[in-house]
This record gives structure tokens, C-alpha cells and sequence, in this order.
């Protein structure tokens, strides 16, 4: 008997299903377009906790600092170069952590999006994972990133 898949295992399935080698993992492949995505989620949810409230909420009317447009930034690693948004904020206090100022290259992404995937992982595991994997051990900021991921559907709660 086999194990049922889990929803990201279903998700993955889905987006590969008929792609060949070079649209997984080529120049403009799958692999790329997650990575970017992923990172720039985690950016959106990093933002979140910077502010303290969510996009849109009436609580960030009169704060004193709001979302302020994104700027752009090429990243590269190992799925090649990519052009990332960077959410900013109006004072300038904003600090991303996954992709920090003044960083260019991100190596050994793609491997821990390929791992949360295949490991089927539960979110206190992908918690876990992400404050092995980057350094990152504040408690709210990881659950605000996973609250991005969570809500796009990306992964599952089990």
C-alpha cells in the first residue's frame, strides 16, 4: 500500500507533469520560477512582520510606516541569475533577512525547495528547516513567512 501524497506532493506532480528536462531546470525552467517566487513570498512575509500587520489592513493606516513599492535586484546561484522585487518600506527601515542588503549570490536554494517539497514536511519541520538553513530563529518572522506560503498553497497544513 502505498503513502497518500500530500497537497505540495500533488501540487509538484501537477506543475511537472509532461515537462521535459530543459523546462524543469533549464535557463527559464520551473526550478527558476519557483525559486523566485518562493524568495520573493518569503520577502512579502519578512515585510509583514517588519510592519506588523498584514497587506491592506486598516491597522497600518497613520502606523507611521507603510509598503512603499519594491525595488529590483539580480540574484545569482545555482538556478542561474534571477531579477528579484524587493519590498520597501517608507522609512527605509526595511531589511530583508533570506536575501540580505548587499548580498548577490544565493547557493543551495534550490535544494531546500526540492526538500520541503519530497519530504513531505509538516510546518513545524519546514519551520524547523528554514531556521537551519538560513539562520533564522525568530519565531514570528518564520510563521509569517509560512503564513505566505500557506496561503498561496504551496504547502499543505498537516
Amino acid at each position: 500500500m502505498s503513502k497518500p501524497k500530500n497537497r505540495a506532493e500533488e501540487l509538484l506532480d501537477e506543475l511537472i507533469k509532461g515537462k521535459t528536462a530543459e523546462e524543469l531546470i533549464g535557463q527559464e525552467g520551473l526550478l527558476k520560477q519557483l525559486t523566485k517566487s518562493l524568495v520573493e513570498r518569503a520577502m512579502q512575509g519578512e515585510m509583514t512582520h517588519h510592519l506588523g500587520y498584514e497587506k491592506h489592513a486598516s491597522s497600518g493606516n497613520n502606523s507611521g510606516n507603510s509598503r512603499n513599492g519594491k525595488s529590483s535586484k539580480k540574484l545569482k546561484g545555482d538556478f542561474g541569475t534571477i531579477d528579484l522585487e524587493i519590498p520597501r518600506d517608507r522609512n527605509g527601515s526595511f531589511e530583508p533577512q533570506i536575501i540580505q542588503k548587499g548580498q548577490s549570490r544565493f547557493t543551495g536554494f534550490d535544494d531546500k525547495i526540492i526538500s520541503m517539497y519530497s519530504r513531505g514536511m509538516t510546518t513545524r519541520e519546514i519551520s524547523e528547516h528554514l531556521k537551519a538553513s538560513t539562520n533564522l530563529h525568530r519565531k514570528t518572522w518564520l510563521r509569517n513567512v509560512l503564513m505566505i506560503f500557506l496561503q498561496s498553497g504551496t504547502v499543505s497544513i498537516r
